[in-house]
């Protein structure tokens, strides 16, 4: 009941939702809460709607576009964080909510997290496997390069390029590399380049930085980038300790801009000296080779020869065979006579005369089977000689010619052998070689 006296002033429910407001902006302001997320919701808008709990509380808030869109990490439930934001009454509810305009996850910086975020992801997707990366080429006609114009990273590629491969062909594409809309800029160069039908490989890169610096690729627009590229990619991000989400995805990774350059092109010099080897080791090769079917050649002339070199080589041959009888024979009977006499010696030496008479007897009888056994050896040596004779007699075309055959040359005595008459014509000349001297005569008509 109201009292009777000055009546009360009645408030309206939006009245007081005002002042509930208007006491929070002056007495509570912008704040830093920390919490748990819960009951996160992302609508078509864009705008992300959660609950920030602890263990004893929790409070409605929100998050609009504007601020969401720039996270660099996705907030998840159940993720402890740190948002700026300020407290305010809901009028059409009258319910206490949390306007966040900033959020960082509590213990990990967002960077950080969004990294290991994006490297989670494209690593399920299998965009960092072994078996989709590209070799690289090994004599490239022209290198794209992605960077910024005139930072130190491009001069240092340059510089190497022209050094170790002049040859090539240098494609630069300028872009930033740090800063809101570089990896959209890096994004688009990489696919500018990939239209040119001449670039063989990329670089990617830029020069040392802190983690914020590098940013730009570790965004997901630029891994795209690099999968979906056609040629070949080199990331080469900041210093060999700088790990880029680029350098899991592209097809090779260099710790530096300038090793990038020394990577993707030979050394000139030592392609050179390499060619230069090659030469020099094809010319012995060659020269080998000459060798060796020259000595071939040489040796199938000497193996072919002609009859008249054949009967003359068997002659030398069983002259030479005879002359080494003799002397074997000869070498035998002095060894022979050196025995004797070595043997006489020592008669004499152990000699009573006793025994003289019977050893003279013996050695009269050794020198008469001595004498039998040269005269045997003489015997079949020459027996052995004249069959080999009668053999090379049996063999020689002259004994052919010896028994009234004649050999028949086109032309002159220095033509072709005739071995068919098919191959003569009435009228042709022909030499008539017989066992001695020589007739020509012309054909006047041949039998198939």
């Amino acid at each position: 009941m109201l009292r009777a006296g000055r009546a009360p002033r009645v408030l309206s429910v939006t009245e007081l939702a005002l002042m509930l407001r208007s006491a929070l902006e002056t007495g509570v302001g912008t704040v830093w809460v920390g919490g748990e997320i819960s009951n996160l919701k992302r609508p078509a808008s864009g705008h992300l709607y959660f609950t920030l709990k602890d263990k004893q509380t929790q409070l409605a808030a929100v998050m609009f576009r504007s601020a969401a869109q720039v996270l660099v990490f996705q907030p998840t439930d159940g993720m402890d964080v740190v948002v700026r934001a300020r407290a305010d009454v809901y009028p059409a509810r009258g319910s206490l909510q949390l306007y966040v305009e900033a959020m960082e996850p509590r213990g990990l910086g967002a960077l950080t997290l969004a990294y290991e975020q994006l490297k989670a992801k494209l690593l399920a997707e299998g965009l960092f496997a072994d078996e989709r990366k590209r070799p690289l080429p090994r004599w490239p006609r022209a290198v794209g390069i992605v960077t910024a114009l005139h930072g130190a990273a491009i001069h240092d590629i340059r510089t190497v390029l022209r050094r170790r491969w002049p040859a090539a062909t240098v494609v630069v594409r300028p872009v930033r590399v740090q800063g809101r809309g570089a990896a959209s800029e890096i994004a688009a160069g990489i696919a500018d380049l990939n239209r040119l039908a001449d670039v063989d490989v990329l670089i990617v890169g830029r020069g040392g930085g802190s983690l914020e610096d590098l940013w730009a690729f570790n965004e997901e627009v630029v891994a795209r980038a690099i999968a979906a590229s056609t040629v070949p990619v080199v990331s080469a991000v900041g210093h060999e300790v700088d790990i880029t989400i680029a350098d899991f995805v592209a097809d090779a990774r260099a710790p530096t801009p300038t090793a990038a350059a020394s990577l993707v092109v030979p050394d000139a010099a030592e392609v050179a000296d390499g060619v230069a080897r090659a030469d020099a080791a094809l010319r012995r090769a060659l020269a080998r080779r000459v060798s060796t079917a020259r000595e071939r050649l040489v040796a199938l002339d000497r193996r072919l020869g002609d009859p008249a070199r054949r009967v003359r080589d068997l002659t030398l041959r069983v002259d030479e065979l005879g002359s080494r009888a003799h002397r074997a024979v000869a070498r035998r009977l002095a060894w022979d006579g050196r025995e004797l006499a070595a043997l006489g010696a020592r008669l004499e030496r152990a000699g009573p005369i006793a025994r003289l008479a019977s050893a003279r007897g013996q050695l009269e009888a050794a020198a008469g089977r001595l004498r039998f056994a040269a005269a045997m050896r003489v015997r079949h040596t020459r027996a052995a000689f004249e069959r080999t004779a009668a053999q090379l007699d049996a063999l020689s075309p002259l004994a052919c010619l010896e028994r009234g055959y004649a050999i028949v040359r086109r032309g002159d005595a220095a033509g072709a052998v005739v071995t068919d008459a098919a191959v003569l014509r009435p009228g042709d000349a022909v030499a008539l070689v017989f066992a001695r001297s020589r007739a020509r005569a012309r054909v006047e008509d041949t039998e198939g």
